[in-house]
């Protein structure tokens, strides 16, 4: 995908005048030009994040510009790049969508306020002018079929708050596992040429292999929790309704 210079600013929650400043010094290549526009490229928009990221950290920018032209120094900017992309660029594949407020409350066949300022503050829906960006459409279609099977919506986001918290700690874990086990072994040195590819490969495929293990114990889990609390419920409503036709 290419991005003219405000759409990559937008995409990597900078400013345009950060990008050019990058640019002046050396931190971020140039863009291709066809005549007087300049498109940048994914390659772009992930080396702004780890600057970004690195700038969190509390690096300085000739900090970054020294790491940076190590790294470019000992090996394929391009296989460097594509580990900037395996680290950076977002896990999932959902493209965010806008919703008018008629067309949230066709979802859910309702306008709750409370629950509409509760799904603010958990990012679920983001304020755009008149309308509401939805970072995942999925988990909002998840929530209004939840709700009309008799979940109340407060419930329901409640729940996601609580669900954000262990989800957390299982990410956490997973990327501590791979840090100690892959990247550790490196220290605080820059890969060397010919590895950034390979770890590249490695992270791209760590992520959908936690994906697989969660969902598989998460299936386990329900499944367990399923049979112990509703199928005793069901079994005990069939007990009653024996004992009631025996006492006919």
């Amino acid at each position: 995908m290419d991005y003219r210079i405000d759409d990559l600013a937008q995409a990597a929650g900078t400013t345009v005048r950060n990008i050019r400043a990058y640019q002046d010094r050396g931190l971020l290549p140039p863009p291709r030009r066809e005549g007087r526009v300049g498109w940048y490229s994914e390659e772009h928009l992930a080396r702004l994040r780890i600057i970004g990221a690195l700038l969190e950290r509390g690096y300085s920018l000739g900090n970054i510009a020294e790491l940076l032209a190590t790294w470019e120094g000992g090996g394929d900017l391009r296989e460097l790049l594509g580990l900037e992309a395996a680290l950076t660029n977002p896990f999932s594949d959902e493209t965010p969508s806008s919703l008018e407020p008629g067309e949230l409350a066709d979802l859910f066949g309702t306008i709750d306020p409370a629950a509409i300022a509760r799904a603010i503050q958990l990012g679920i829906l983001i304020p755009d002018g008149p309308r509401f960006r939805v970072p995942s459409l999925r988990l909002l279609r998840a929530g209004a079929e939840l709700f009309h099977a008799g979940i109340p919506l407060l419930a329901l986001l409640d729940e996601i708050a609580a669900l954000r918290s262990l989800v957390d700690q299982v990410a956490s874990r997973f990327v501590a596992l791979a840090q100690l086990h892959i990247f550790d072994r490196y220290g605080d040195a820059v890969p060397p040429p010919g590895e950034a590819a390979r770890l590249a490969q490695l992270v791209l495929r760590v992520r959908p292999l936690a994906k697989q293990v969660v969902d598989t114990e998460l299936s386990r889990a329900l499944e367990i929790h399923i049979r112990a609390g509703m199928g005793d419920r069901l079994g005990r409503l069939l007990e009653r309704k024996k004992k009631r036709a025996s006492a006919k």
